[in-house]
């Protein structure tokens, strides 16, 4: 009996961060299909970002609105563009001018190489040679991605790249964040889902629910569910849930299963096939993923 409970604790954690994996990655893939029927990046933002804060918000209350949880309201707006609307926007508009794999694994890689540059640079911790080699074999992987953007796509294409890179320094830029404030990750994408729902007056404002609505409730709903819930708070839930399973070092690997999720989902729910760039690209990026989660 004793020798069960820790098996059973270690399949678990497998299993949430496999499934955290998984929601980021058909985030990703329901964000290209919304972009190819017609939703623009501040629709799928709304949805982004909406949903999240009205699922999330009897938590909020529990917590206490007044310092948003013990977060305080500065600091939870400068979370939440970093790792909310900012993020969502930068992240979908790259879509508009690359295809599913060049997002799926540039923005994830993106975010790991330089959240080892800010977490030397800024919180001076230390950085192994191991990890070293590992942020400069990502660097490669990303030239190899990069290069089949101005060879096949054209300057448009890179300036999609440039968005997702951008992506991935806003994530990255809101680890940093989390880490010197020690915000715990479920605690900051309450606050950061209570912060956004901000977006609702704005985009009715700016942009209006009419072309949302004329692309239908099924189309709507799968946004909805997939980005407002999936790919946001029920990611984070499932990778906290696997650091506190399994430890944080070794919850981290699980972040490596994103890009090639991210082709494998495509390729079965949207029949995209991956270039051999983008398959030459993402074995160089998983590389280099390895090296950065070993010590």
């Amino acid at each position: 009996m004793n020798l069960s409970a820790p098996f059973s604790a270690t399949a678990i954690g497998v299993l949430c961060g496999a499934g955290a994996a998984v929601c980021w990655a058909a985030g990703f893939v329901a964000a290209r299909h919304g972009v190819d029927i017609g939703f623009t990046p501040a629709d799928l933002t709304f949805h982004r970002c909406f949903w999240a804060g009205v699922v999330l918000m009897p938590l909020a209350l529990r917590g206490g609105l007044l310092d948003l949880n013990g977060i305080g309201w500065s600091r939870g707006i400068v979370l939440t563009f970093f790792g909310g609307i900012g993020l969502s926007f930068v992240s979908y508009s790259g879509f508009l001018l690359v295809p599913l794999g060049h997002g799926g694994i540039i923005q994830p890689a993106t975010a790991a190489l330089l959240g080892l540059v800010l977490s030397t640079v800024v919180l001076n911790e230390r950085l192994p040679p191991r990890r070293a080699a590992g942020a400069a074999v990502i660097v490669a992987g990303l030239i190899v991605i990069g290069g089949e953007a101005i060879t096949t796509i054209g300057i448009h294409g890179i300036a999609g790249d440039l968005l997702f890179v951008l992506a991935g320094a806003f994530f990255a830029i809101f680890g940093m964040f989390l880490r010197k404030w020690r915000v715990p990750p479920t605690r900051a994408m309450i606050a950061i889902s209570v912060v956004s729902l901000a977006i609702l007056p704005i985009y009715g404002l700016v942009v209006g629910f009419g072309r949302m609505a004329a692309l239908g409730l099924w189309e709507n709903l799968l946004q909805a569910v997939m980005q407002g819930l999936l790919a946001g708070p029920g990611a984070i839930y499932l990778f906290t849930r696997a650091v506190v399973l399994l430890g944080a070092g070794r919850a981290a690997v699980f972040t490596t299963l994103v890009p090639p999720c991210v082709l494998l989902i495509g390729w079965v729910a949207l029949g995209i096939v991956p270039s051999l760039p983008q398959f030459a690209g993402l074995g160089v990026v998983l590389l280099g993923f390895r090296l950065t989660q070993r010590a």
